[in-house]
């Protein structure tokens, strides 16, 4: 145990230690007990090449049926804090009308279980896991989708707000905008710029439309969103270079952040639809709802940062429209990386973006939902112990710690650490390639559960609040 006068890095009173993971990245179960389709199991099914290894979402880490065994581990490395997403097809299983009980029983049951652990959920409502049957009507393209959204949401409040009270509408909402309907990683692998500005704005909307129900509930929690801010940074000082930074964080930050917590969207990006005849069907009223209804609180995921510069060729007059017709993605010479997941290391993006928060976004209420360090092939690091030595990984927590506690000494109300993930799970196309988790999952001995070193070290951080 690390003594008081060597703690260097201290943070304050009641900061959340934890992690954070999704319904269909962990659960498992995908097809029992009346849960519906939703987009991931249809695409594996259809298409199951797409797929690291061919493992599809129902071999995940079967959370389903170890939830209590998962939430003691949790309790044992230091967590005073858990963000979790509700599966809005396990609720809901056509994403309207009829609720499942099974799945009350269950989500009432994992509630319960962390209140009763000391352990306290933040819950998210929309996690890349739209129902099937709602995306066969369009999904977040239909207003009709919006709807039923809301309706999940406020079902999910009334179910469960009496002891959850922090509530997040969506993860990384830019996210299914990307990879569904620009670059082709998500279903419904769409490549359409016009789609997928109105997907974004649907999405904006609907998390407004969340926030507007729950607080009409009166239910004494708060209400936030998780982003995924990656900082722009240009290449150089050159206004080229500058411009095309402020226009790569119009696209792909502040089209959330904005409208999030300032409730409006951001000029550049209007004055950019506008002008390409791109600007999303927008009905009476919308924009009332979006500005009146902004949120408590900010989730903040960060792992990379983007670098960015001016074009060096013309645009294809014939390519799609994507937002790189603005900007060049450039490779920093020089830069830090994670050897193992390809993706660089800057510790001090997490800074950045803090300090940003504060200054241009009313200091919110905010916290590092995700932060983590994807690595194929661990296995090579466990030692005869049997324990993943991933001292890689506590040095990566660390190091962006110490730009967490920085920017706490400089004003930041940034409250709290979540780490992506607490067991290793499946990620979407990449299943089990990359490892994120505290805890090691081996998936030819029943899903068995191991606590690698850094989880041993978190514990000690989160019971010394520091290091």
């Amino acid at each position: 145990m690390t003594s008081a006068n060597e703690i260097k890095y201290s943070f304050p009173e009641g900061f959340w230690w934890g992690s954070a993971a999704s319904a269909t990245q962990t659960e498992g179960a995908a097809d029992v007990d009346g849960k519906g389709k939703n987009i991931w199991d249809y695409w594996y099914e259809i298409e199951p090449n797409r797929f690291f290894d061919g493992v599809g979402p129902a071999n995940t880490s079967q959370f389903y049926y170890k939830y209590k065994e998962d939430i003691k581990l949790m309790k044992e490395i230091g967590h005073n804090s858990f963000r979790m997403s509700i599966s809005w097809s396990r609720l809901i299983p056509k994403g309207t009308g009829e609720v499942n009980p099974k799945a009350i029983e269950f989500y009432n049951n994992v509630i319960n279980e962390f209140i009763n652990n000391g352990i306290e959920p933040f819950v998210g409502l929309f996690h890349f896991d739209m129902p099937m049957e709602l995306q066969k009507i369009g999904g977040w393209e239909s207003r009709e989708v919006v709807a039923a959204y809301e309706a999940f949401a406020k079902t999910c409040f009334e179910l469960f707000g009496d002891r959850v009270k922090k509530w997040f509408t969506h993860n990384e909402p830019i996210v299914p905008v990307e990879g569904g309907y620009l670059y082709d990683f998500h279903y419904p692998n769409v490549v359409d710029f016009k789609k997928a500005v109105q997907v974004g704005y649907h999405t904006m909307l609907s998390s407004a439309k969340a926030i507007k129900a729950y607080r009409e509930l009166k239910q004494d929690g708060k209400i936030g969103i998780v982003l995924n801010l990656t900082p722009s940074y240009p290449r150089s000082q050159n206004p080229a270079d500058i411009k095309a930074s402020v226009i790569a964080d119009a696209f792909f930050n502040r089209s959330f952040l904005d409208p999030s917590v300032k409730g409006e969207f951001p000029q550049e990006l209007l004055q950019i639809l506008k002008e390409e005849g791109l600007m999303p069907v927008i009905e009476d009223g919308d924009l009332d709802i979006i500005k009146n209804n902004t949120v408590d609180i900010l989730g903040v995921n960060y792992y990379q940062p983007r670098r960015v510069k001016a074009k060096e060729n013309l645009p294809n007059p014939e390519a799609p429209f994507l937002p790189e017709r603005f900007f060049d993605n450039y490779v920093m010479p020089g830069r830090k990386m994670n050897p193992h997941r390809g993706w660089e290391i800057y510790e001090k993006g997490i800074y950045d973006i803090l300090i940003n928060l504060k200054e241009n976004y009313g200091n919110i209420e905010c916290f590092i939902s995700e932060n983590g360090m994807g690595v194929e092939g661990e296995e090579k690091f466990r030692d005869e112990n049997g324990i993943i030595q991933d001292d890689y990984r506590i040095e990566f927590i660390r190091e962006h710690l110490k730009w967490v506690s920085k920017a706490i000494e400089e004003g930041s109300n940034v409250k709290g650490y979540h780490l992506w993930t607490f067991m290793d799970n499946w990620s979407w196309t990449n299943a089990y390639k990359n490892r994120y988790g505290f805890v090691s999952v081996n998936l030819n001995k029943d899903g068995e559960r191991t606590i690698k070193k850094s989880g041993h070290w978190f514990k000690t951080v989160s019971d010394n609040n520091g290091f």
